[in-house]
């Protein structure tokens, strides 16, 4: 089956979309093949970057047009792959489409409801590439009293798993997350860790006043002192100390947050600042996989390629022996691993097959993600 996997994720800095090629390995055998056949990383331009942003606080009629625009973006960056690979949109089996997430309410027991949305109107896509559409991943899981995050775990212990060793298969994107993956799909586990870039990015951009967007392999930072009383602070931060299964986002490791510590250490140094944060990062991604005792600890998303978060980590757990790497010596694109991840979620759908992890999620079951959009061919699957 060849799908194309579409994600966006809470850096907001652009769109990643691969062809993956999967081979049916039966109904109940967790092990599948993957072939990523290409990928594609389209940045944002300006003013669709700063339309995203207003959307994390905005209104109701920003939103109901930014969920069509989206849409449009996705079903481009779809048609765009599919011409660069030499192929139609006939010769691809389905898109699952993560979408942009805009806002994530975690559950929190009986004094709130979890909900989510991610928006880039299915619709739109299926109309304009012709293709079946599978988005709206999380929503399912939420229903069924999960976070709806994280919902790659079982991807990743598909594609990452290796007897007789523990991996830690850790993202980096505007939110760091982990899957733990063990020999055993169920002693697997997965959570949010929290900050991965998002700080980092949000205060360059204030810093640069809208000039640049993030710190360059990390060249800024690495030119800082770390700030101990303000590190020591934010590694204090309540999600930190909350036991799995949890999740987060900007809400929660944003603008607001930055502003805040601006508000209460403004007379720090850019580089200061920005040494502090990516230390915040590196420090609270080794607390929260430590006790897990991993050999490996493979890493991507956009962090992967700040060398000094990947300095330190691999200072930090080099003290437990455990070796840090980039996904690329998988084989994998850093950008694109999440969007593979998706592409694999879209295929289980497809196969009637659960999609989620209970065990990282906190649903009270296994459940089929997303919802079906059909394109111009019958639908069957």
């Amino acid at each position: 089956m060849r799908i194309i996997g579409i994600m966006s994720g809470t850096s907001h800095d652009g769109v990643d979309a691969v062809i993956v090629e999967i081979r049916d390995a039966g109904d109940s055998d967790p092990d599948i093949e993957v072939s990523v056949r290409r990928h594609l990383h389209m940045p944002y331009d300006d003013s669709l970057r700063n339309s995203i942003r207003e959307a994390f606080s905005g209104g109701v009629e920003h939103i109901c047009g930014l969920n069509f625009v989206m849409g449009e973006v996705f079903a481009q960056v779809a048609l765009l792959l599919i011409q660069e690979a030499g192929l139609s949109p006939k010769d691809i089996d389905a898109i699952a489409s993560h979408g942009q997430t805009v806002y994530h309410i975690p559950p929190a027991g009986l004094k709130r409801r979890g909900s989510t949305l991610q928006i880039g109107e299915a619709s739109v896509i299926a109309e304009k590439t012709g293709i079946l559409t599978i988005s709206d991943f999380r929503t399912r899981d939420m229903a069924a009293g999960g976070h709806g995050a994280p919902l790659v775990p079982l991807p990743d212990y598909m594609l990452f798993k290796k007897p007789g060793i523990i991996r830690a298969v850790l993202n980096i994107g505007g939110i760091a997350n982990v899957t733990i993956v063990k020999e055993a799909l169920n002693d697997t586990l997965a959570f949010d860790i929290g900050p991965g870039n998002s700080l980092i990015d949000e205060a360059v951009v204030i810093y640069s006043e809208g000039a640049v967007r993030f710190d360059k392999n990390g060249a800024l930072a690495s030119a800082g002192t770390p700030h101990i009383p303000l590190l020591e602070e934010l590694l204090m931060h309540q999600f930190f100390k909350q036991p799995p299964p949890k999740s987060t986002g900007r809400e929660m490791f944003g603008a607001g947050l930055v502003k805040d510590i601006l508000g209460h250490y403004g007379t720090l140094t850019q580089n200061d600042m920005l040494s502090t944060l990516t230390y915040l990062t590196a420090q609270s991604v080794f607390d929260a996989i430590r006790p897990y005792k991993p050999q490996e600890v493979i890493v991507s998303g956009g962090g992967s390629r700040n060398a000094f978060l990947m300095a330190l980590l691999a200072e930090l757990f080099g003290t437990k022996g455990c070796k840090v790497s980039s996904i690329s010596s998988c084989g994998f694109l850093p950008e694109a691993k999440e969007a593979v991840c998706f592409a694999i979620l879209g295929y289980l759908t497809l196969k009637h097959r659960p999609g989620n992890l209970p065990s990282a999620t906190g649903a009270s079951r296994q459940v089929l993600l997303g919802k079906i959009t059909p394109g111009n061919s019958p639908v069957s699957y």
